[in-house]
């Protein structure tokens, strides 16, 4: 998709902080950083959402989470971190193109909160 600010990023037409590239992935470092690591995983294939996935996918979605799981080891999140993929306008989605945010290092807070 030509108007696509990660497509555009894929393309090299926006400078990033690469952190990984193979034929179908690309990672790179948020530009609004949440915790002392976060980047970002897409794949090349401009897929709007998590929800326009479907079977043709499967093999492209596996190797996302498998790629997130070395990648996060790679930049030093030893003891865990977080994933996140939100889904279309109602779970919080703002650029869309199926992205995996990779996060960790420091105090991370709980993602629900128990009382």
């Amino acid at each position: 998709m030509s108007n696509c600010i990660f497509c555009k990023i894929v393309r090299g037409e926006i400078p990033c902080r690469k952190v990984y590239e193979d034929e179908e992935l690309f990672a790179f470092h948020d530009i609004h950083p949440v915790a002392p690591v976060h980047f970002m995983l897409i794949p090349k294939l401009h897929i709007e959402s998590l929800s326009e996935t479907n079977d043709s996918h499967a093999k492209l979605l596996g190797n996302i989470l498998l790629q997130a799981s070395k990648l996060a080891k790679e930049q030093g999140l030893h003891s865990g971190f977080r994933t996140v993929i939100n889904t279309g306008k109602g779970g919080g989605q703002e650029v869309f193109h199926l992205h995996i945010h990779i996060i960790g290092g420091g105090n991370i807070p709980p993602m629900v909160r128990r009382e």
